[in-house]
């Protein structure tokens, strides 16, 4: 399968790798963790990174992604697939800056809306 690696401090590469479970585990050093980028294409990282202590590596969304992650396709059924070129590109310009964060930026706390069936708004 086509994807995309970005480690931390570096800049992202093209890689083949095998669609079985343990060979994703181990691109992430651990298990692994789904996030969706868009309806065509996944971030692949490691479930417990931040956990870990792994290093810090990009930022995605409101979230910082803790070790080596992938980017992948995926089909209708839910199942990894290659990358495209255009995709590739997109990802590899979107990551292509390493990132650097400190002990503060990855204890972070999440950020949580709870919205209530009156439309009222409680930000914790």
């Amino acid at each position: 399968m086509r994807v995309l690696i970005v480690e931390p401090q570096k800049i992202p590469y093209e890689a083949n790798i095998n669609k079985d479970l343990h060979s994703m585990q181990r691109v992430v050093g651990g298990l692994i963790e789904c996030v969706d980028l868009d309806n065509e294409t996944t971030l692949v990282c490691n479930e417990e990174g931040k956990l870990q202590g792994l290093e810090g590596n990009r930022r995605v969304g409101r979230d910082i992604i803790a070790g080596t992650f992938f980017i992948c396709g995926f089909n209708d059924d839910g199942e990894f697939i290659s990358l495209f070129d255009e995709q590739i590109s997109k990802y590899k310009d979107r990551f292509y800056e390493p990132e650097s964060f400190n002990y503060y930026d990855m204890q972070e706390p999440e950020f949580f809306q709870i919205f209530y069936a009156e439309d009222e708004e409680l930000e914790l």
